[in-house]
């Protein structure tokens, strides 16, 4: 049996991110291909093919074509265990992908070469910069036309302000595109456009070997052995400590969707990618290869069984070994539990585990019990740190819409709401419930969640608001005086926290200024 530290060694837990169509679940889905996880690639947006893509299982993402909520899949790749979190690419979910990124060890990155470093990729690398997040970035789409890779690595420098260093390259881009030499191994990959098979790989140890100009024709060859000397003396020697570091990022080239570049990406991932990290906690950091085992629910999501209303909370294992049926604490009730029916992901296809180790995620069925953020140990009283919910920036008022359904509307918020989809705050000069987001696109979700997952219906109503901040002062006679001013714009969070919301700027910097004994937050974390 493996010990501890073999487990830990051989896992790779890893988020993969990017603009909204960069090919993001594309990619997910040709990892899950290699790792035989599953054997046929679905392609995810045509109607011929009825399957859709295995990360995207939700009723509205396959209508919408886009990623809503995080899915976690693990596969076994040779000697290593992977575990793949796919994202939402669309900016209105950027809070769970922003929670996602504290769950996982390091990051790939996709970028479309046709359209270079977008705005949402840039704010999730800042995510990744805050954290000190490996991260390696695939560019995706070469068959298509697109621009200079050069042109992309510069981009990716100055955008993503971290230095680049190319580990595959690209011979040609584009209709004339033949395939790519992969640096890191010295081999030439030939490009045939088929989205089920692999290519043919030529296995090169020099580059002046005579066999590239035979398979890509003299005029590319002489180009491809320009650009490489190019590169070596552009970019410095490939060193795996400054990726760690997260210092620098090393890029690959290819086309998810017709199943070319993705190898050479993985491969070299599993060898130089790093295996579980410790993690901080409030009291002390937490490493992974300590005996005790200690988890965080990073995220819940109810509903993965509409025949059955269950939420499942997902767990990252910090350290130890999980196991079945042992009991754990739940440090903010300071319950003991036991889980006989906790599960490991394959997207919808859920297996009951028996043990489970650092990096790996499990679900554990959830009956109210969780919030996001939640800490299980072995009995000691520890708190991780790092899931922040941020001040929303859209506002809406939540109104039932049949009497008769208050009951259904009134679970499906709560469930909704600890799934962290959105921030329910209730206003406590008219108590009525406003719902807070990120982004347009999730009331859509909530409204059709609370239809076909609780039977209950709602509308919305527009309220004007600017920002919401939770505030907190050490005078309470100030806290009072400002509440008493503010009497109706006052609400409280679900956690019954004072939340001040602003109908605008010039009133929110009006209250600090007024108010200096004040502190406003914008994320709930403090």
């Amino acid at each position: 049996m493996a010990t501890l530290n073999e487990e830990i060694e051989r896992r790779r837990t890893f988020a993969i991110i990017s603009h909204p169509d960069a090919g993001k679940t594309t990619l997910t889905e040709k990892l899950l291909l290699f790792g035989g996880a599953i054997h046929i690639a679905g392609a995810v947006k045509s109607n011929k093919i009825k399957k859709t893509a295995t990360s995207d299982w939700m009723e509205i993402e396959k209508q919408r074509g886009i990623s809503v909520a995080t899915s976690v899949m693990g596969f076994n790749y040779g000697d290593y265990k992977i575990n793949i979190l796919d994202t939402p690419g669309h900016q209105d979910f950027a809070e769970d992908t922003y929670r996602t990124l504290t769950a996982v060890d390091s990051v790939i990155i996709v970028v479309d070469v046709a359209k270079g470093v977008e705005q949402q990729t840039r704010k999730l690398m800042e995510v990744c910069r805050m954290r000190n997040t490996p991260v390696i970035i695939f560019v995706n789409k070469l068959d298509r036309e697109g621009r200079d890779p050069f042109e992309i690595l510069d981009e990716l420098e100055s955008e993503l302000k971290i230095k680049v260093r190319p580990l595959s390259w690209p011979i040609n881009i584009g209709a004339k595109f033949k395939g790519v030499y992969n640096i890191y191994e010295h081999s030439l990959d030939l490009f045939t456009p088929d989205k089920q098979k692999v290519s043919e790989r030529v296995e090169i140890d020099d580059i002046n070997d005579s066999r590239i100009d035979q398979a890509v024709g003299e005029s590319d060859a002489a180009k491809l052995r320009e650009d490489l000397e190019l590169i070596e003396g552009v970019y410095p020697d490939f060193d795996v400590n400054d990726y760690l570091a997260a210092k620098t990022a090393p890029v690959f080239f290819g086309s998810a969707l017709n199943t070319f570049g993705v190898k050479e990406l993985l491969d070299c991932f599993v060898k130089i990618a790093p295996s579980p990290r410790p993690v901080m906690t409030v009291e002390r950091e937490v490493r992974p290869e300590e005996e005790a085992f200690s988890g965080i629910v990073f995220k819940i999501h109810a509903n993965m069984d509409p025949n059955h209303r269950s939420c499942i909370a997902f767990v990252k294992i910090c350290s130890g070994r999980f196991e079945r049926n042992a009991a754990y604490k739940h440090i903010r009730s300071g319950k003991l539990m036991k889980f006989s029916s906790a599960t490991a992901f394959m997207a919808q296809k859920k297996n009951i585990v028996d043990e489970a180790f650092p990096g790996d995620i499990v679900g554990i069925p959830d009956t109210g019990n969780f919030k996001i953020g939640d800490t299980l140990t072995e009995g000691e009283n520890i708190h991780f740190k790092g899931l922040p919910s941020f001040s929303p920036e859209m506002f809406k008022y939540i109104e039932n819409t049949d009497p008769m359904k208050s009951k259904q509307l009134e679970k499906g918020i709560q469930q909704l709401m600890d799934e962290g989809v959105a921030q329910l705050f209730v206003n406590q000069f008219n108590g009525r419930k406003i719902i807070g987001t990120v982004g347009q696109l999730q009331f859509e979700v909530i409204q059709y969640r609370l239809l076909h997952e609780y039977g209950a219906q709602c509308r919305w109503e527009p309220i004007s608001l600017y920002k919401a901040c939770w505030i907190e002062s050490d005078d309470a006679d100030a806290l009072e005086a400002f509440k008493k001013r503010k009497h109706q714009f006052m609400a409280v969070d679900r956690e019954g926290r004072d939340v001040f919301l602003a109908d605008s700027n010039y009133v929110l910097q009006m209250a600090q200024n007024d108010f200096p004994k004040i502190r406003f937050h914008f994320t709930s974390e403090f």
